[in-house]
């Protein structure tokens, strides 16, 4: 597959997964996430992918401090309701890095290893995410503010827009990669830790 060079210069999301490590997946039960990773999952890399991408690895790293996350042991609540614009989207990138599910996911094995009711929809926070560890009760908040250095909507109408041109349309993807690296190279600026 090939992808933009600027995939893999960024920071991986390494986590500790004790049911990985239960069934032989992984060595010590160590995940290692790349940004590629989820943009395979995706299918795709845009603005909310990486944005979420970037929410995951900020907040995990707020949370965890210099200690590995326990996946799996993470609960995850979106402000958004699922119905609500790209959310689903943005479940799917958070599930994929923390194991919570709703009521969809890995229901465990002997009342271990529960995936099961740790994803939720509709929270009442002001920022975007909240992850909370499950050992400790303790949270942070994650805001995504992409607008602060981008503008995907400007982006998207040189391929789409009235005035897209045969030549626009042929540069829109590597501009809208160019967007994206943007909002990696700006991460202290468009994500908010509470």
């Amino acid at each position: 597959m090939e992808y933009p060079e600027f995939y893999n210069d960024v920071e991986h999301i390494v986590l500790k997964d004790e049911l990985s490590k239960f069934l032989g997946s992984s060595e010590e039960g160590i995940i290692d996430i790349s940004y590629l990773d989820i943009v395979k999952m995706a299918g795709h890399s845009c603005a909310l992918v990486s944005g979420t991408y970037l929410m995951a690895l900020k907040g995990l790293q707020a949370l965890f401090g210099t200690d590995l996350p326990k996946r799996g042991e993470i609960k995850v609540e979106l402000r958004e309701s699922l119905n609500d614009g790209n959310t689903g989207v943005s479940a799917q990138v958070l599930s994929n890095i923390t194991g919570a599910t709703t009521d969809t996911g890995f229901c465990g094995i002997n009342g271990k290893y529960n995936r099961q009711g740790l994803l939720f929809y509709g929270a009442d926070i002001q920022s975007n995410v909240r992850f909370t560890r499950l050992d400790t009760n303790k949270s942070v908040e994650v805001s995504y503010m992409p607008m602060k250095v981008v503008k995907p909507g400007d982006i998207m109408q040189s391929a789409l827009g009235p005035d897209a041109t045969e030549e626009s349309k042929k540069d829109f993807p590597k501009l809208w990669q160019e967007m994206v690296k943007t909002i990696f190279d700006n991460a202290d600026k468009v994500i908010e830790i509470g």
